[in-house]
Formats: C-alpha cells, sequence, structure tokens
C-alpha cells in the first residue's frame, strides 16, 4: 500500500487521563539515602512525574515531532510510520535511521535537518541525505504487529520493502543503535546487494572461544552486565507482558522502567539530567504512553528470542561497516571479537557520550555517519 501522510495527534482525553493516573499514583517508602541502588529513585521519579503532571507541554512536542513530513506505509500487515525527508544536494544517499529499545523515533528528530540539508547547517551538499526515520513495528504511534513472529529478520524485511518497493530506493544505507543496530545489521547480511553499507553504535558479539589475557577487561564488563544489569532483557525476552500490564496502567511504572535505564546507559555521571532534559525523557516516554504501544514494543526481545534467523544466527556482514564507540555504551566488544562477525570498514574511539548517542552526542554521531557514508559514494 503506497505511503500516505500522517500527523501524530493524540487526543484531549488521553492527555487528562494521564495527568489523572499521575495524580493518584500511589508511590512505595524507600530506604532512606538509598537513591537509584534498588533499581528507581523514588524522590527523583516523584519530581519528574510531578513535572510531567503539571508543567509538561506536549502540544509543543507534538507540534516539534510533526515538522519532518511523516507517513503510515501498510508493509505485511503492518502500518509503519515514518519520517521522509528529501535531501537538498545533487545525489543524496538513502539513509535508514533505526531507534531502539526503550528509544524512540525521536532521538534523531534533531539529526535529520543537519543530514538532509547540509548547505544549511554548514556541510557539503554532495554528503546530503534523504532520510527515512521508521518506527519499529509495535513501538510508537505506527501500528502494531497482531500475530507472533516480528523478530528482526521479519522487521528487517519489512524495512527492505518500505525502501525499496515503497519509495523506490534500489540501494540505500542504514544506521542505527541498540535494536536498531542489529536490524541495520540484518539487512545488510540479508540484502548485500541493497545495503550500500551501515553505522552502528553498538555491536553485541560474543566473546571468541580462545580469549586472550588482553581480554580480561571486556569479559569482566560482560559478566558484570550478565549478573546485575540484564534482568529487564531476561524477562522481556522470556515473559514480557509480567510487567507490560503494569507499565500500560501506571505512567509512573513506565517511567521508572525506562528512565533507569537513561540514566545507567548514559554518559551522565549518576545525574540522568546531565545528559538528558526532563523534555526529553518525557518526550521518549510519550512514544510508549500515549498510543499504547509499551507491551508490543518490549516484546521484541521475545520475538527475537523465537526467530530462527535472529540476532544470534545470521551470517557476517560483509558490507562496509562503521562502528562508534561511545566510552559508556552498555558493553563495548574489542576489534578482534568483532571483525569475525562485521566487516569493518571505519573503527571511531568516541571520547564521550553512551547508548543513546544520538540524543547525547548528536554532532559525533553526525560527523562520524557522514565520514563513513562519504567514502562509499
Amino acid at each position: 500500500m503506497a505511503p500516505r501522510p500522517f500527523s501524530i495527534e493524540v487526543p484531549d482525553a488521553v492527555l487528562v487521563d494521564l495527568r489523572e493516573r499521575l495524580g493518584r499514583t500511589r508511590w512505595p517508602e524507600p530506604i532512606d539515602g538509598s537513591g537509584w541502588t534498588y533499581g528507581a529513585d523514588v524522590a527523583y521519579l516523584r519530581g519528574l512525574c510531578e513535572y510531567w503532571r503539571a508543567g509538561y507541554d506536549w502540544r509543543h512536542w507534538e507540534a516539534r515531532l510533526n515538522e519532518p513530513p511523516g507517513f503510515l506505509c501498510e508493509v505485511d500487515g503492518v502500518d509503519l510510520h515514518f519520517w521522509h525527508v528529501r535531501g537538498a544536494g545533487p545525489d543524496p544517499t538513502p539513509l535508514l535511521l533505526l531507534h531502539g529499545w526503550p528509544g524512540s523515533q525521536f532521538e534523531f528528530l534533531e539529526l535529520v535537518g543537519p543530514l538532509a540539508d547540509l548547505a544549511a547547517h554548514g556541510g557539503d551538499p554532495a554528503d546530503a541525505f534523504d532520510v527515512v526515520v521508521p518506527a519499529l513495528p509495535g513501538f510508537g504511534f505506527g501500528g502494531a504487529p497482531r500475530e507472533g513472529g516480528w523478530g528482526i529478520s521479519r522487521i528487517a524485511a519489512a524495512f527492505d520493502t518500505l525502501m525499496t518497493r515503497e519509495l523506490g530506493y534500489p540501494r540505500y544505507g542504514a544506521q542505527g543503535g541498540d535494536w536498531g543496530g542489529m536490524v541495520a545489521a540484518k539487512l545488510a547480511a540479508t540484502y548485500p546487494e541493497r545495503v550500500a553499507g551501515i553505522h552502528v553504535n553498538f555491536l553485541p558479539v560474543p566473546p571468541p572461544p580462545d580469549p586472550e589475557p588482553e581480554d580480561a577487561d571486556a569479559l569482566e564488563a560482560l559478566r558484570r552486565w550478565g549478573s546485575t544489569g540484564n534482568a529487564y532483557h531476561r524477562l522481556q525476552r522470556t515473559r514480557p507482558d509480567m510487567v507490560t500490564i503494569a507499565q500500560s496502567d501506571s505512567p509512573a511504572g513506565l517511567a521508572a522502567w525506562i528512565v533507569e535505564k537513561f540514566r545507567r546507559w548514559s554518559d551522565c555521571d549518576g545525574d540522568v539530567e546531565r545528559a538528558f532534559s526532563r523534555d526529553t525523557l518525557l518526550t521518549n516516554l510519550m512514544f510508549y504512553w500515549a498510543p499504547g504501544s509499551t507491551a508490543s514494543a518490549a516484546r521484541i526481545y521475545y520475538e527475537d528470542a523465537h526467530d530462527p534467523d535472529g540476532v544470534a544466527r545470521r551470517p557476517r556482514v560483509e558490507v562496509p561497516v562503521a562502528y562508534a564507540a561511545f566510552p559508556h555504551e552498555i558493553v563495548r566488544p574489542p576489534r578482534r571479537w568483532v571483525e569475525p562477525h562485521y566487516a569493518i570498514a571505519r573503527w571511531t574511539e568516541m571520547p564521550r557520550g553512551g547508548h543513546f548517542a544520538a540524543l547525547e552526542q548528536p554532532e559525533l554521531l553526525l560527523e562520524d555517519v557522514r565520514a563513513h557514508f562519504r567514502a562509499l559514494r
């Protein structure tokens, strides 16, 4: 089905209900001085949720989110929501920007202009991109799958169909972090004749069967994440709706689940608002709360676990791959772990930043993306 124009328009009744639910939140009694020790800082979340209830202006952000031309396009039975901005240059490269969980399209809002219209942002128009920013199926304001089986294989197939059949691009690139990076890799491995190259800022690869002494730090980081940092992953991979029912009912519960990840995974030195404003945190949360996509988004973990051709089972990516290694990423594999799985053409050690690179360090990410695809032109 051909793409059709679409704008985000949250009904007033949804906003009224949100404020009422926030006002009725039954907060637990925290341990004195515990902060984030038990997973969520109750005092911080209470303040953030009070701002969400009484100070946050969704209509301002809704208008901002509707500035890039938005569309819906039905592919494989699901309405894909995406922004599509044509590049201002002699031969723009089509580029997919792919988010993950617990992120959203919002991560890329400020990157669209600098990628599409470089002349207006101090760059060379020859580096321009046709920018396509889709929501992952089941995330945000697009459609949600009504059946199982939407692992990254099916997601990648849907995005390839969107780019080639619906938007008419015979060849394109992709950039992503978190699940977006994994979908980009799946696209590159499955459709190398159409994917010119990918840029990723998240590379989950297993350790080699023959670790060397210099791998000790990376192995310890992986062990530490496995023992103290991935409870959410295990739960959403096995029993996601044990928590998504609660998060779909309580905006405060949703905020606690997601904001903790923004704090833990970012370069913020323990203070989440050093990396993200309250408006940034809440606008991202609205992509889950307003359309009711909390459950359909979290299920991507379950679907990948049951995808026979999922993350752990795809072939090596042979198209040119750029990796932006941000120092506060969840895990940072050494290059020798990565090269059996990815054809690395560019490896950039970034001076700062974490998992949400497009929000935390947009300029660093932008320059690395431009440089990688400039070399492929």
